[in-house]
C-alpha cells in the first residue's frame, strides 16, 4: 500500500513506521523539518517536510496515498487546533474512497473505570478534552474504513512512560528522590511498544490496546513503579507528590494527568479485531533491562 504516516520519528510512531516497512509498504513520512527528513530518507521512506497546521498540503498528500496513520501531535498548547486541522484535511481527502484511516488517541480518555470498554463513557483529562470529539468525528466519517486505536500509557525501548518517570521531578536536598503521582495506589494500563501495526485492515471501529506477554504484575500501582525505577537509579524512596494539572500544555503534565488516576481496561475487541497478542515484557521486566 501507498501509506500516508505523520509522526514516524516519534516515540510510537517510529515503531509503526518500522513495522510498514518490514511489511513492505510504500511508505511517505510527513516531517517537520529537513533534519527529520534525512532521519526517514535513511530508511527508505520518502519524507514530505510540512506542517500539521497545512491543510491544503494534508489533504493533497493523503489523496495521493491509500490510506493514512495519524499518530503525530505537536504537544503543546497548539496540539487542539492542529490536531483538529490535520483530521478534518485527512478525512476531506479520503472522503467516499473506502480507503482506510487511522487515528490514535488513548485509553486514558475514560478517565477512572475498573473495567474500561471500547463503549465506556469518555471522562477525559482537561488538557487533552479536545481528542473525545475529534475521535468521533473519525468513527462517523463516510464512506472512509477508520479506526480509532486508544493505547494504553506506552513503555518500552528505553522511552515513553518509564522514562518520564525517572526523568520527572525529584526532591531537594542530598539524598534526592523521585517524585510519585497522588497517594501511590491508583495504577494505569501500560502497553509495550512493539513493531506491529497493520494499516490494511481498519473497518469502522474504536479499539483499546492495553498489556504485556509478561505473568509479571500487568498494573504495577504508582508506588511501585516510581519504587522500582527509584532502586535503579541509586535513589531514595518515592515521595509523593500531589498533583497538580499544569497551566500550560506539556507532555508531563498529560502524562502525570493520566497517572493520577486509576484505570483497568478490557482490550477484548484489540485481540479480536487485530489480533492483539502481547507478548513484551512487563513494566517492571522493563525497568530491569532499561538504562536509565
Amino acid at each position: 500500500m501507498r501509506v500516508l504516516l505523520t509522526g514516524g520519528t516519534g516515540y510510537i510512531g517510529a515503531a509503526v513506521l518500522d513495522r510498514l516497512i518490514s511489511g513492505g509498504h510504500q511508505v511517505t513520512a510527513v516531517v517537520r523539518s529537513a533534519e527529520k527528513a534525512e532521519l526517514v530518507r535513511a530508511k527508505g521512506v520518502e519524507p514530505a517536510v510540512a506542517d500539521l497546521a497545512d491543510g491544503d498540503t494534508l489533504e493533497e498528500l493523503a489523496a495521493a496515498s491509500e490510506g493514512v496513520i495519524h499518530v503525530a501531535s505537536p504537544g503543546d498548547e497548539t496540539s487542539a487546533t492542529v490536531d483538529e486541522v490535520a483530521v478534518t484535511s485527512f478525512l476531506r481527502a479520503l472522503r467516499d474512497t473506502d480507503r482506510p484511516f487511522v487515528h490514535t488517541t488513548g485509553v486514558w480518555l475514560h478517565g477512572s473505570g475498573s473495567a474500561i470498554t471500547e463503549s465506556s463513557g469518555m471522562n477525559p483529562p482537561r488538557l487533552t478534552a479536545w481528542r473525545v470529539p475529534l475521535g468521533t468525528l473519525v468513527r462517523d466519517a463516510q464512506n472512509v474504513r477508520t479506526s480509532v486505536i486508544a493505547p494504553a500509557v506506552v513503555y518500552g525501548h528505553g522511552g515513553g512512560l518509564l522514562n518520564l518517570v525517572a526523568a520527572g521531578p525529584r526532591t531537594a536536598g542530598n539524598t534526592p528522590a523521585l517524585t510519585m503521582i497522588g497517594p501511590g495506589d491508583q495504577h494505569s494500563e501500560a502497553c509495550w511498544s512493539r513493531r506491529r501495526a497493520s494499516p490494511s485492515r481498519p473497518s469502522r471501529s474504536s479499539v483499546c490496546t492495553t498489556g504485556s506477554g509478561s505473568t509479571r504484575p500487568a498494573r504495577p500501582t504508582e508506588r511501585l513503579t516510581a519504587s522500582v525505577i527509584s532502586r535503579t537509579v541509586g535513589f531514595a524512596p518515592p515521595a509523593p507528590m500531589k498533583y497538580e494539572p499544569a497551566g500550560a500544555f506539556s507532555s508531563a503534565s498529560t502524562y502525570s494527568s493520566a497517572r493520577s488516576s486509576t484505570c483497568t481496561v478490557l482490550g477484548d475487541r484489540a485481540r479480536r479485531v487485530l489480533g492483539w497478542s502481547p507478548t513484551g515484557p512487563s513494566v517492571l521486566d522493563d525497568i530491569a533491562r532499561t538504562d536509565f
